[in-house]
Formats: structure tokens, C-alpha cells, sequence
């Protein structure tokens, strides 16, 4: 049996995994070098019965899938906000089941890791880490649920497909974190 559905995706063994990997999707369609964007998921039923009008207008029709999670995009986080400030000024009304970021970041392989420098502030390390030979570029989509359930996403620039996408719960434990925080206020 395969784990790539007929049009190249992996195929996502529960609701919160679907949500990630159609946020992934979405995102790789706006193309690289994008903000990072913020959304509410909503119980996709819940979703019909209260806002008919609006899951019409999202395409989400009466077959969707029980138990399913529909991403909802926010508004443009603001610029010149660090991201961990932003999102400790989210609180997230009820009726929101989780939410998810999708944000661009180099990242250095763990090898390269032990060469930083220690003495370099956070403009210094990033200047560092942009001129890293070894430095991947990387979209992270990372989710969280009010009750604590988590998943990630992480597409490399270099290998841009939906088959190559990573998944797992524990990919970018720092910001499940911060999310989940954001259910805490």
C-alpha cells in the first residue's frame, strides 16, 4: 500500500495531519519568501451547522468528512513584531478547536550546530547562520489543538514537492508550545 494519495500527496492518517498538510499545500502555492501566516481551525461540521453562508463560501460541502478540521487564515500578522510576542497576544474564542503558523526559517543541520560562534547577538546569528554553507531553507507548519493534540509539517526549499513534505508531532516542539499557549489565556 502506498502513502502518497493519486495527485502526490501523503496521505494523513487523521484530521489534524489533513489540516497541516493542506495548510503546507496552500502555502507552497503562494510560492517561497512569503510571511508567516496564521490560522484558526474550526470543526468542520460545527462549521456547517453554524455558518452555513460561510462554508458555502469555503467550497466546504455536506460530504466533508466527520471529525474533520477546516483552516480558516487570520488576518497579516503584523510587521515588525517578533513572532513569539505576537502570539502572546492571541486568545482564541471558543468555538476555535486549534490553530495553526506556517513560517519560513533557515535552519542548520545538528553538525553545524556546534561551530556557532557564542559571543554573536540575534542579528549576528542570523548574518551567521545566512551565510552557513550548510543552511537549508524550510517552511514549518505547525498545529495544535485546544485539548493538546500537535503536528507539523516541514517542507525543505530544495526539495519542494508534496512527497517529500516530513510530518510528525514533535518536528518544531518550541513553537507547538507557543501555539498552545495561545489556549491558555
Amino acid at each position: 500500500m502506498s502513502n502518497i494519495a493519486t495527485d502526490g500527496t501523503p496521505l494523513a492518517a487523521n484530521p489534524l495531519t489533513r489540516a497541516v498538510l493542506e495548510i503546507d499545500e496552500y502555502a507552497a502555492g503562494l510560492g517561497w519568501d512569503q510571511p508567516a501566516r496564521l490560522f484558526a481551525l474550526v470543526d468542520t461540521a460545527q462549521l456547517r451547522s453554524q455558518e452555513p453562508g460561510l462554508a458555502d463560501q469555503l467550497g466546504i460541502g455536506e460530504e466533508s468528512a466527520a471529525g474533520s478540521l477546516t483552516p480558516i487564515e487570520q488576518e497579516e500578522l503584523p510587521s515588525g513584531t517578533a513572532l513569539d510576542e505576537f502570539l502572546a497576544t492571541i486568545a482564541w474564542p471558543e468555538v476555535i478547536a486549534g490553530c495553526a503558523l506556517t513560517v519560513e526559517r533557515l535552519m542548520l543541520p545538528p553538525s553545524a550546530e556546534a561551530s556557532i560562534p557564542d559571543d554573536l547577538d540575534d542579528a549576528a546569528l542570523a548574518s551567521w547562520v545566512a551565510a552557513h554553507p550548510e543552511r537549508q531553507e524550510v517552511r514549518m507548519t505547525v498545529a495544535v489543538l485546544r485539548g493538546g493534540a500537535r503536528e507539523s509539517a516541514v517542507r525543505l526549499r530544495e526539495k519542494d514537492t508534496a512527497a517529500e513534505v516530513l510530518t510528525g508531532a514533535d518536528l518544531v516542539p518550541g513553537l507547538a508550545t507557543a501555539l498552545k499557549a495561545t489556549f491558555e489565556a
